[in-house]
């Protein structure tokens, strides 16, 4: 069936013909891709090398606390869009960046990524805003940044709120460990169509819409673009990150108010391709890890949307933020 998707909102154009898809073509720093607020710009020293971190950040009314939005590994902060006004709305300030190596921000290929440096940006960054005591809220990838910047952190963390984070297994207890290097070969093969194919999948149930198109087209422009070798070095430095910084072990350390936001459905279980010989374990199971991390930690809130996949918050944001709004309170 031949399908078009077109979007005002963004700028990006994806036309889907069965399995063929045309991206626009973007930069390493996304120059012509518009995000939904002000985009602002920290520029700091880390490892011995000067930085830009973007950002957006909306104040919060007075006597009002502010929320941090981590985003996950595929995205960029702009899918925080629909998030973000209604927490503004509410009189909440809002700060959300860009993670060093994603989305508008710089992408050195020589830095040692780390979610522990990805906490410190972060917290140079609230510091730089006169920001002392923020709500945390990670998705996906952003789960383990959020984790860790709660855990490194905890007196600038009020609460810390996981929105079907990764991370809530040890992967190496049950996977082979892979070089960067096979991460970087995995990363230049793709196409726009393993994108887009692989998120309708694995990300919403077979179904495909604009606003789907939307927070895909990034990562299909990308992949079109000039820059596409070195952020897909980037992108294998990142995932070696995942596997060999786990942060699960610790949950039974955080002290602060913490609810898991889990659609049940979602199934992301990074290597599960590569498991190790003999492992029965089924990876990503959603419906089921929200009782594992309870039985690490007892004091940690977990809160189910069945049916629902890895964005819930895009996927059915009527419903995520009935959950969230209960997270916040």
């Amino acid at each position: 069936m031949k399908r078009a998707i077109f979007s005002l909102g963004y700028s990006f154009l994806i036309f889907t013909f069965s399995t063929i898809v045309f991206a626009k073509p973007f930069s390493k720093n996304l120059t012509d891709f518009e995000y939904p607020f002000d985009v602002h710009t920290l520029t700091f020293e880390s490892q011995g090398q000067g930085l830009n971190m973007a950002y957006m950040y909306l104040p919060a009314e007075e006597g009002q606390p502010t929320v941090l939005l981590l985003h996950g590994k595929n995205f960029a902060s702009s899918y925080w869009e629909t998030t973000a006004n209604w927490l503004h709305n509410q009189g909440y300030g809002v700060v959300i960046p860009d993670q060093i190596g994603f989305g508008k921000s710089d992408k050195p290929v020589n830095y040692q990524y780390s979610f522990a440096a990805l906490a410190n940006n972060t917290k140079d960054l609230l510091t730089s805003l006169n920001l002392d005591d923020v709500i945390v809220t990670g998705h996906s990838m952003g789960g383990m940044v959020a984790s860790r910047f709660a855990l490194l952190f905890p007196e600038m963390t009020s609460k810390l709120i996981l929105i079907n984070p990764i991370g809530l297994e040890n992967y190496l207890h049950y996977v082979e460990y892979k070089d960067v290097e096979f991460f970087y070969q995995n990363e230049l093969k793709k196409t726009p169509e393993d994108i887009v194919n692989y998120q309708k999948k694995n990300y919403y149930d077979g179904d495909w819409n604009s606003t789907y198109a939307e927070h895909a087209s990034f990562l299909t422009g990308w992949i079109e673009g000039d820059d596409w070798p070195q952020l897909a070095k980037v992108s294998a430095l990142t995932y070696d990150m995942i596997f060999t910084q786990p942060v699960i072990e610790e949950f039974g350390n955080l002290q602060i108010p913490v609810t898991l936001i889990l659609g049940s459905r979602d199934r992301t279980g990074p290597g599960r391709g590569w498991k190790k010989e003999g492992v029965t374990r089924e990876l990503g199971r959603y419906d089921k890890l929200g009782a594992e991390v309870k039985a690490r930690n007892t004091a940690i809130t977990v809160k189910e949307l069945d049916g629902l996949g890895h964005l819930p918050h895009v996927e059915a944001f009527s419903r995520f933020i009935k959950r969230y709004e209960e997270a916040l309170d």
